[in-house]
């Protein structure tokens, strides 16, 4: 697709009969009224304590959001977006009530009121906005791509003018989220509209800081297979007929495109900005552009009488103040309500994930079928994935070099070859762009698996796999993003700092996931289905020293097995010790109680972990052991061992012992690897002297 650029200069003639213009002059008028209300009442009396104006930009934001008309488009915004949630048709007592933190709104005041969401299933919805910079792009990225999905591979025609919205200021168009959604985009040529709102300043920092020459459509414009609309987000027409030019590109072509609209920012980033970093001239300068005054001039008299703008004011006065009234009425969310909705308690989201569409999983059972061929771990993955792909074709599969290739560790090999490079497919090297079109693809309904081809290749998702985690509880169950994010880590034949961690209680500290950490086919094929079938994000961890390991081989266990989070195998028992150990450390831990009474306890899950059968165990054994790969300071076992010493401390025998790796990133070599991680020979040391204590 040849590359356009379209610039319009101010014109002063009759405005567009396509757009709702009354209507755009009522939304205007109230957004101000609003702003103005929160700026000289209630934040001066503390009922308001984040504040962020939307003067300047307003006027195009709603233009923009009367253009979204199909039920299944989406926006997602940034903090100076509630014009645009106006337009899409959020009750400004949800928007006045949210930035008081009053129970209902956006997040029944968990979230700070600029944060915003809005499921919809009648028109356009806002998705849930991150506190991020930047952090918006990559999932809006993954809505275009489940839009195509639909359209193309479901073959549901009311997705096939549907668009994806994604906005950001000047600022964030130097992010990492920024640069992997319009990768994404453009090589995928999805139905998406970046929209640029630049006032010239990140905060206090000049465009030109964050783009060479200030100006990021300029910058864009040899970008292949990107369309750019360029003008002034002052001038009434010129913003119509970009935003309509735009909207209408996007919907035909269904190719992306970026629409740079340069506005004032009439007011300080927040409340508590005093702008003391522009000049008077450069403020002056700004107000002459504000955009109320000019859509004033551009629609009376041709449009509206004198008389109907007053009326419009007055009503969107009387509306602001009724909404004001209702949201103070409000109150707070009763405080023990907010342990509510970290995970899937059995109310099912209004968006998000397939079970709010009415999916209903297959009958499973935690029954292993008999007579299963025995096989290894990538094995019982593979398969589990083929059948799922298979029955759901919701389903997708994605991540680096998971396609021809099959995964580095050969976990997806002929997967794409049998379902086709729509639901197996590569994608560019961005952890961030992985997870975030993730997130995107699930609030759209889909069943997003992607990739991290190692552990410590999550470390540039962190944002976006902490945002996930947290939209159900954020939204108070408005929004929900089950991602099913497998990861290969640990130790394989040898070390290194880069491939070989673990480091598993990074997301256990991540609120909102669920995480797996299967040590055997058996128990991989039975927490996959379920993760797979279930209503919340999942990290399904897969240890590279498991994966073709003798001992985790195991007989298939059927197609209808699945395994419950937070039950626990005990492996061996006894009554001298208990062992609590996962991944890689259960055979090892096996192999050393051997001759010895005791508890092995795989934990299979760490969120939720069994704490019952650990804490029943301990109080029975008198002694606990807790071995793993990952590092001792704030490691998982630090965790158990609290709950063990709060719970079952008069029944203890002796102190309760750790045994993982020293503080140090893995080794390469593999006799530097061997010593530091425990062995067979160290974990039977450590058995024996507490059984001796």
């Amino acid at each position: 697709m040849a590359q356009q650029a379209i610039t319009l200069m101010y014109e002063r003639n009759a405005p567009d009969n396509g757009i709702a213009w009354r209507r755009v002059a009522y939304l205007l008028h109230l957004s101000r009224i609003l702003d103005e209300m929160e700026e000289t009442r209630l934040v001066p009396e503390r009922k308001v304590l984040y504040q962020f104006s939307a003067r300047g930009h307003d006027m195009a934001q709603i233009i923009l959001g009367l253009q979204l008309t199909n039920r299944h488009d989406a926006a997602c915004g940034y903090y100076r977006s509630r014009p645009l949630l106006l337009s899409l048709g959020v009750d400004p007592a949800d928007a006045l009530g949210s930035a008081m933190g009053r129970a209902g709104g956006y997040s029944d005041g968990r979230d700070i009121g600029v944060v915003f969401n809005y499921p919809n299933r009648n028109g356009a919805s806002a998705l849930p906005m991150c506190g991020g910079v930047g952090a918006q792009y990559t999932p809006t990225a993954g809505w275009a791509e489940a839009l195509r999905y639909y359209a193309t591979v479901l073959g549901e025609k009311d997705y096939r003018d549907a668009i994806a919205v994604v906005l950001g200021g000047d600022g964030s168009i130097a992010s990492n989220g920024f640069w992997s959604a319009l990768t994404i985009a453009t090589t995928q040529k999805l139905p998406m509209l970046f929209y640029v709102e630049d006032n010239g300043y990140g905060i206090s920092v000049p465009s030109d800081l964050q783009t060479p020459g200030g100006n990021i459509a300029a910058n864009l414009a040899s970008w292949r297979d990107l369309t750019i609309f360029e003008g002034d987000g002052s001038n009434p027409g010129d913003v119509a007929r970009l935003t309509q030019q735009a909207v209408d590109f996007v919907r035909g072509r269904r190719m992306p495109a970026l629409l740079r609209l340069s506005v004032p920012r009439l007011e300080g980033h927040s409340f508590q900005d005093t702008q003391s970093y522009k000049s008077e001239a450069v403020v002056k300068a700004e107000w002459a552009r504000d955009p109320l005054p000019r859509l004033r001039d551009y629609l009376v008299p041709s449009v509206l009488s004198a008389d109907e703008w007053e009326t419009c004011r007055q009503e969107a006065g009387d509306i602001a103040e009724r909404a004001r009234v209702e949201a103070e009425g409000r109150g707070v969310a009763s405080p023990e309500t907010v342990t509510r909705h970290v995970f899937y308690d059995g109310e099912i989201q209004s968006m998000g994930g397939q079970h709010c569409d009415g999916y209903q999983a297959p009958e499973c059972s935690d029954e292993a079928a008999p007579g299963g061929q025995r096989i290894n771990m990538v094995t019982a993955i593979r398969r589990t994935l083929e059948h799922e792909l298979a029955i759901n074709k919701r389903v997708v599969l994605f991540g680096e070099d998971i396609g021809p290739k099959g995964g580095v560790h050969a976990v997806t090999l002929g997967l794409q070859e049998k379902f086709g490079k729509e639901r197996v497919f590569d994608t560019s090297l961005s952890e961030e762009g992985i997870v975030g079109r993730a997130v995107g693809m699930a609030l759209a309904g889909l069943v997003p698996v992607p990739e991290i081809q190692f552990r410590k290749y999550a470390e540039p998702a962190t944002e976006q796999i902490n945002d996930c985690g947290t939209i159900r509880w954020r939204t108070n169950n408005r929004f929900a993003a089950p991602v099913v994010l497998r990861m290969p880590g640990g130790f394989f034949k040898c070390g290194d700092p880069w491939h070989s961690q673990t480091n598993e209680v990074a997301f256990i500290h991540q609120p909102g996931w669920k995480v797996a950490v299967p040590s055997n086919a058996e128990d991989a094929v039975g927490l996959l289905r379920t993760a797979l079938r279930g209503n919340d994000p999942v990290i399904f961890f897969e240890h590279r020293a498991m994966l073709d390991h003798q001992w985790a081989r195991r007989p298939y266990p059927g197609d209808n097995y699945a395994l419950p989070f937070g039950k626990a195998r005990f492996t061996r028992t006894g009554d001298a010790i208990t062992i609590v150990t996962w991944g890689a450390m259960v055979p090892r831990c096996e192999e050393a109680a051997e001759g010895i009474s005791a508890d092995v306890i795989d934990l299979r899950t760490l969120m939720p972990w069994d704490r019952a059968s650990v804490v029943s165990s301990v109080r029975r054994t008198r002694r606990c052991l807790i071995v793993h790969e990952d590092l001792g300071t704030a490691g998982f076992g630090a965790e158990i061992a609290a709950v063990i010493a709060g719970e079952v401390f008069m029944d203890l025998d002796a102190p309760v012992s750790r045994l993982t790796m020293p503080d140090i990133p893995s080794p390469h070599n593999p006799t530097l690897l061997d010593w530091a991680v425990p062995s067979v020979e160290s974990i039977r040391q450590k058995i024996a002297a507490l059984v001796e204590y």
